[in-house]
């Protein structure tokens, strides 16, 4: 069940559209739901120094705290006008600081929100959606930067490869699974087959069982990438919302995401549930 709800608020938006997505699942669910903003520590680069470094860090730091402040304010608004249960702080950290933090705070939730990371923005969000995915062992349900509907799952979609963290995903998005009108998995080859069809039809009986409405699909790999062909097939199917498994490697302690997953991440158009 989904009845506890974590959202990383967006301080660079107004209005936040992933807090406004996030209460729109809470709402559906009627979850609580708790909302943290990140006032980060300023980063400066090496030329600057002394008197003028001081002045330069107080100043981005009382920026950030107003931004931070101003996101609060902003939820809060949203959801005095529902019946939602909700809380929300400010956090002060920098900016490797504030994923690890965020990882440890989203593992007392059912979910975590967070918005999609703008490439022309700080990486900061970045790290925050890495760590929610890696460290928390919940999964994280991560808003496009272009959304502007609530939640929906008229068309879900199932990005399935047999994988351990796409098993761990399929079963975190259960409750939203169970709400689904239609739900589809998706198999990607890398050419058309029967390659993956007994892997595909073992977890479409087993979402049946479960009273699902469900459609196999195999979409063959070409020039786009895996990424974009699953983009592509979703905005041709008109789906609502993606469910997929994201996985990486460690390498000197830190978590690479695999390349599907990094490739949603940066170019994606549908909320996308993930899970590692």
């Amino acid at each position: 069940m989904t009845k506890d709800i974590l959202v990383n608020l967006d301080v660079d938006a107004s209005p936040d559209i992933t807090a406004d997505y996030a209460v729109s699942v809470a709402r559906a669910f009627e979850a609580h739901i708790s909302a943290v903003a990140f006032a980060h520590e300023a980063v400066l680069p090496g030329s600057i120094f002394g008197h003028v470094a001081l002045q330069v860090i107080e100043a981005e730091r009382a920026r950030c705290e107003r931004a931070a402040e101003s996101a609060v304010a902003q939820f809060k608004e949203v959801v005095r006008q529902t019946r939602l249960s909700a809380e929300a702080q400010v956090l002060k950290a920098g900016m490797a600081k504030a994923g690890e933090m965020f990882g440890r705070l989203a593992r007392r939730f059912d979910l975590a929100v967070l918005a999609q990371a703008k490439p022309d923005k700080s990486p900061a969000r970045q790290l925050i959606l890495e760590a929610a995915l890696f460290d928390s062992g919940r999964p994280m349900l991560v808003v496009p930067y272009i959304q502007r509907a609530g939640l929906k799952l008229d068309n879900v979609m199932v990005c399935w490869d047999g994988s351990r963290s796409a098993a761990r995903a399929v079963g975190d998005a259960m409750p939203f699974l169970a709400r689904a009108k239609a739900v589809e998995i998706v198999l990607v080859a890398s050419e058309a087959g029967k390659s993956n069809e007994i892997a595909g039809a073992d977890i479409a009986h087993h979402l049946a069982r479960h009273g699902l409405k469900v459609e196999l699909k195999q979409i063959v790999v070409r020039d786009l990438g895996v990424a974009n062909t699953i983009l592509s097939h979703a905005a041709d199917a008109g789906t609502d919302f993606i469910v997929m498994g994201g996985y990486g490697h460690s390498r000197l302690r830190e978590f690479v995401l695999g390349g599907a997953a990094r490739g949603i991440l940066s170019a994606m158009t549908v909320p996308t549930l993930m899970s590692h």
